[in-house]
């Protein structure tokens, strides 16, 4: 697993784009502070910029420097959450402004799985992770549905050995309203 992570490093570090497993579905990412890797994900998927891509992290310590401002209650709930959860955050900083949301927020869900996990902390930045189809398109929940004319435009796809998800779907997805609360946004 260690070649594949350096591998993945590599390409990540030169800006490419990789097709890859997640804590939940099969994803496409990049380097999320490579401002032409993610404009390239979104004309691969062709999909409108308006519409956000999640972040992923290694370990919640490391929000402070994406987030400016953590609700009280997410320092107790998120390290707490143990299904794949994404969480949108009010304060985004420190990213290209193609990945924050026009009223400032940011998703961003810290993952679980080993692979991603390892791969995030060797890279040193989060990655995006955004569904391995085309706009519009059924999200894929195994790597056999993805559309080979989408797994063709990706720089290298990370070998089927290493997805160990159990879930096969998107995350949950939460959002706080303000210090002590949130409401789920997809379940």
């Amino acid at each position: 697993m260690e070649q594949e992570i350096e591998k993945c490093v590599e390409l990540l570090q030169a800006g490419k784009v990789i097709l890859y497993p997640t804590d939940t579905i099969w994803g496409i990412g990049c380097d999320a502070t490579n401002t032409e890797a993610v404009q390239r994900i979104y004309q691969i998927k062709q999909r409108p910029e308006r519409k956000s891509m999640i972040l992923l992290l290694d370990s919640f310590e490391r929000l402070p420097y994406y987030v400016e401002h953590i609700p009280l209650i997410a320092w107790d709930l998120v390290p707490q959450i143990s299904r794949p959860t994404t969480v949108i955050y009010s304060t985004a900083r420190n990213l290209p402004n193609i990945l924050i949301h026009n009223d400032g927020t940011i998703a961003i869900r810290v993952v679980q799985h080993d692979f991603c996990r390892r791969l995030i902390k060797k890279l040193g930045h989060p990655i995006v992770s955004t569904s391995a189809n085309f706009a519009g398109q059924e999200t894929p929940k195994v790597f056999e549905q993805i559309d080979p004319a989408l797994i063709k435009l990706m720089d290298y796809v990370v070998p089927q050995e290493y997805s160990t998800s159990v879930d096969y779907k998107p995350s949950r997805l939460i959002k706080f309203l303000d210090d002590y609360n949130f409401t789920v946004l997809r379940d």
